[in-house]
């Protein structure tokens, strides 16, 4: 993280920065965020971004009231220019600070949001490929959370931590029924005879910013692409694999549970990737 953030109105020094203990964002995770990623000091695909960002939050009762687009966006290119970011990625929080009775005792106040961004690198993708393991929990679709980009992300936290444990960049998380989801903190495509597949929204995967780029592109480029509901054994049997994030961008795997993949430059999934570089002009730097 970048050694400012901006906290409600005020640009503050990261390590004095204040927020109320004793809140539901504090007390019972109730707030929601998104990760933007910045190319060239641009905020990319940011109206996407705060679509989503006021959706999930209004699913969740986090009022949004006193913050909108404009302004919002207006705070995100301030910060980048004050921490000078050119490549990295930017996290817009919204904290709940009150929402019905959050303490015994405590009467609930009205409805307030804390607005938080910070900055930060965005992730290195090793040299060698991404390695890719499955990880042991499941995610539960019947979670009022499912999909949504909230602060109750401990359970991806562990699952990536479990599987970096084992020496493995990432993990494909399955659900209850056994269907893939997507990996601990990125979306997963997969390409198999010419044809590239993602799960679809309703195993529980997060609607990412990036795998709704990726999909237009390949609309864009004519790559057969599918969204739909599929078993380890899908995977098992892919000819190449890919996880998007804003953070990671378009990260190629060449390790999954042991088994290794090549990256041919004439290939569905290559073809993705370099138009997704072309599109951020991360091809040019």
């Amino acid at each position: 993280m970048h050694p400012i953030i901006f906290v409600n109105k005020s640009m503050v020094d990261a390590a004095r920065a204040r927020i109320a203990p004793v809140t539901s964002a504090m007390l019972y995770g109730r707030g929601v965020f998104t990760t933007v990623a910045i190319f060239g000091g641009e905020p990319f695909l940011w109206s996407a971004h705060w679509e989503r960002l006021a959706h999930q939050a209004q699913r969740l009762e986090v009022a949004c009231e006193d913050c909108d687009e404009k302004s919002v966006e207006r705070a995100v290119r301030k910060l980048v220019a004050v921490n000078r970011v050119r490549d990295g990625i930017a996290r817009v929080i919204l904290l709940a600070r009150s929402s019905r009775r959050v303490w015994p005792g405590k009467r609930p106040g009205p409805r307030q949001t804390d607005l938080v961004i910070m900055t930060g690198d965005r992730v290195a993708t090793p040299s060698r490929g991404i390695s890719l393991a499955i990880s042991p929990y499941r995610l539960n679709t019947f979670s009022p959370l499912t999909g949504i980009k909230s602060l109750n992300y401990l359970e991806r936290i562990m699952s990536w931590e479990e599987a970096d444990a084992r020496d493995f960049d990432e993990a494909v998380m399955l659900n209850e029924r056994g269907e893939i989801v997507s990996a601990t903190m990125a979306n997963i495509f997969w390409a198999k005879d010419g044809t590239v597949h993602t799960p679809a929204l309703s195993t529980g995967a997060v609607p990412g910013i990036t795998r709704s780029c990726l999909i237009e592109l390949a609309a864009q480029h004519f790559v057969p692409l599918v969204e739909g509901v599929y078993q380890i054994g899908d995977l098992l049997e892919a000819d190449e694999i890919l996880l998007t994030s804003a953070s990671l961008g378009v990260g190629i795997v060449t390790t999954f549970d042991f088994r290794t993949y090549a990256a041919p430059e004439l290939s569905p999934a290559a073809t993705l990737r370099r138009e997704f570089e072309r599109l951020t002009g991360c091809a040019e730097r």
